[in-house]
């Protein structure tokens, strides 16, 4: 029978067990459901609610209980239905009394959001680093190609020359955010509700600052039925990871499109490229395409809580044991992609030379050609009818706008000048986009020094 059975007469059959059991999934918390136990046990002893003997025993017990279990000889047993009542069932079964009185002054509902609060923690924590990771090597694919000029794309048509160093830092951004909701969602769980019992606090004098001191919490819960049914900070880490899949499948869009002969800016690495069991030719960007494809899954994770969520009243409902598997999915397959991500980034081979022959495709300079009308005095609005009428006539004769004669130019306006064929120069585009985040390098070196000093920030908090 379970451990809560003394108002039972009979016990849940084999098939409800299994149903109900969280077990298979909250095992991944035993670390810090053992943590929590012994901080619990510690302070029980502190404030004279159990003997200095029994928290001694029951701090042996639980040391002897984590070593089985990270040596893979503990033997979970789906009957014990969570890993609270495994460990502590087993914790009893091998000290007797003193571990019956362990669970004094608490209950799994506080016991449960505790181990969550600890696990989120330590998932937010390594989530920070591998985002730090995979931000470097995007800064050193661009301090690597600091000239390269590239298209860059509006509605994925060309747009405007840009350098792949600018490029690359745009990801790096995206990912710098990330880190700023991870490093939120790790606040937001850094809040110790033990002691908060069932719904309604405890008759105990229990030392609830001792516990959160000890389990490394900075602040206590203030509300007891809010401590138990609050998962806003899974759901603040579950939104992270789902922006974090978000900016990981544009990305890897880019790889792929960037990697296939229509395009061939990149080469990826062997190791991150599969082959055709039919085709011998093919190197296909498979994990890449596992990553735009992952970012369903975690997104799902965050929609499922939200549902779980949305109309519980307060406090703990056994709904709220649906929280850590979605939780636990999002934290794997991001961390797992980031990886993936950052190997790739770290790996691939640039080709300059097919970025630069793209970029002179598509009349990338028209918008420069306007700029140069209106800054002679012509209204912006006419210069830009000038401009669309040339790329017009080029469309005709299947040319660029570097392939006019200035006789063509100064047919469309009289304005233009033998120095339009400057306007026409890519690097010189490109050079030209000075303004404080533009894509020219004296630009994007202001920028590099932001990026060095956010990564020094990001991983100064991470000790």
């Amino acid at each position: 029978m379970a451990l809560w059975s003394g108002r039972f007469e009979e016990g849940v059959d084999d098939f409800t067990q299994r149903f109900g059991a969280s077990l298979p999934v909250d095992k991944r918390m035993y670390a810090q459901d053992i943590a929590g136990s012994r901080a619990h046990a510690k302070m029980l002893a502190a404030t004279g609610v159990i003997s200095a003997q029994d928290a001694q025993e029951i701090d042996a017990g639980l040391a002897g209980v984590l070593a089985d279990i990270e040596a893979g000889t503990f033997v979970f047993d789906i009957n014990d239905e969570d890993i609270h009542m495994a460990i502590e069932g087993e914790l009893t079964r091998r000290i007797g009394s003193a571990g019956a009185r362990l669970h004094t002054g608490r209950s799994r509902n506080d016991q449960t959001i505790t181990d969550t609060r600890l696990l989120v923690k330590d998932f937010c924590v390594q989530l920070m680093r591998g985002n730090l990771a995979l931000r470097q090597a995007l800064v050193n694919q661009a301090k690597a190609h600091p000239e390269v000029v590239m298209p860059g794309y509006t509605h994925m048509q060309h747009a405007q020359p840009v350098l792949f160093a600018h490029h690359m830092l745009a990801y790096y951004w995206m990912f710098q955010r990330d880190f700023g909701r991870i490093a939120a969602a790790l606040q937001a769980a850094d809040v110790n509700p033990l002691g908060s019992a069932a719904l309604a606090g405890t008759t105990y004098p229990l030392d609830r600052r001792m516990t959160a001191q000890e389990l490394g919490f900075s602040q206590v819960t203030p509300n007891s039925l809010d401590a138990v049914s609050n998962r806003d900070f899974l759901l603040d880490l579950q939104y992270a990871c789902s922006v974090t899949m978000i900016h990981l499948s544009r990305l890897a869009e880019e790889i792929i499109l960037w990697s296939t002969q229509e395009f061939g800016f990149i080469t990826l690495s062997d190791s991150y490229s599969t082959g055709s069991s039919i085709m011998p030719q093919k190197k296909n960007p498979d994990f890449a395409e596992l990553i735009r494809g992952k970012s369903g899954r975690v997104v799902g994770d965050l929609m499922s809580l939200l549902m779980v969520m949305k109309g519980l009243p307060l406090a703990y409902n056994k709904d709220m044991q649906e929280d850590k598997e979605g939780a636990i999915d999002a934290f794997d397959t991001v961390c797992d992609s980031m990886r993936c991500m950052c190997g790739m980034i770290e790996t691939m081979q640039i080709h300059p030379d097919a970025m630069m022959e793209s970029a002179r495709k598509g009349h990338m300079a028209a918008t420069d050609v306007a700029d140069y009308l209106a800054k002679k005095g012509l209204p912006f609005r006419e210069a830009h009818a000038v401009v669309g009428h040339l790329v017009l006539l080029c469309e005709k004769r299947g040319c660029q706008l570097d392939d006019l004669s200035l006789s063509d130019f100064k047919a469309e306006c009289d304005l233009f000048e033998a120095d339009i064929t400057e306007q026409l120069d890519l690097p010189s585009i490109v050079r030209a986009r000075t303004t404080e985040g533009g894509t020219s390098p004296q630009a994007v070196a202001v920028q590099m020094q932001a990026v060095e000093e956010t990564m020094a920030h990001d991983a100064a908090l991470l000790g």
